[in-house]
């Protein structure tokens, strides 16, 4: 009888071995695939630091439409801090390359009507003007016809936290975008938009009633790549 007890306790503690083993062994096997997916996801993402003025281009044309990126200008500052055209082109699209010096990752593409109020906003700033003076001076040049907005011009900002990039697709990494639709004048009342955000990637309406005066239309928040 003591034979036959010592011989269920053995097997039992052959079982338990075992299945402990299995269970140690599929833990390893568990953390080493997660650890090898992580790592292919690496590979395949191939993130790069912005570094040159090519990386510069190259992610500042990702707030372009895709089918305009090849044709579209590219200004901004270059790795060695002077505002300069960074590529030419055609298209009614410019887009502005994000500011190396700072903080995180920024570009933006406009439609080309809008370079006028752009263009002048970089001078007054150039100028040290603060952003109430920037306001009231483009404010008063709009009114009196020096500076147009085309109603309707879009201005997409590609944004996010990071400065590193996919070299093989060009997006930057947890970046996404950002769309504005200029309404010159325009008020809740006249075009029926809320002036505060329903939730996210509902449009509504900024400045309501001035020259600046536009529909924005921010992104969802898990929506970021």
């Amino acid at each position: 009888m003591k034979h036959l007890i010592a011989s269920f306790l053995f097997a039992a503690l052959l079982v338990s071995c075992n299945s402990s083993d299995k269970s140690k062994t599929t833990s390893v096997e568990s953390t080493d695939a997660d650890t090898s997916t992580e790592a292919v996801a690496k590979i395949e993402k191939q993130l790069k630091t912005i570094e040159t003025d090519e990386d510069l281009i190259a992610t500042a044309l990702m707030a372009a439409p895709e089918e305009s990126r090849a044709t579209s200008k590219v200004i901004g500052y270059n790795m060695a801090g002077e505002f300069v055209t960074l590529k030419e082109g055609d298209s009614e699209y410019i887009v502005l390359a994000d500011d190396p010096k700072k903080e995180g990752f920024n570009a933006a593409c406009y439609h080309k009507d809008l370079d006028p109020f752009m263009a002048r906003g970089r001078t007054l700033r150039s100028e040290g003007k603060s952003a109430d003076e920037i306001f009231a001076i483009r404010e008063a040049e709009v009114k009196s016809g020096k500076i147009k907005i085309t109603p309707g011009s879009t201005l997409h900002i590609y944004y996010g936290p990071n400065t590193a990039y996919d070299v093989e697709t060009s997006k930057v990494d947890g970046a996404r975008l950002r769309y504005v639709i200029y309404t010159p004048f325009a008020s809740s009342a006249s075009i029926g938009l809320p002036v505060t955000p329903s939730a996210p990637n509902h449009p509504w309406i900024m400045n309501p009633g001035t020259h600046r005066a536009h529909i924005m239309i921010s992104p969802l928040e898990n929506e970021v790549e």
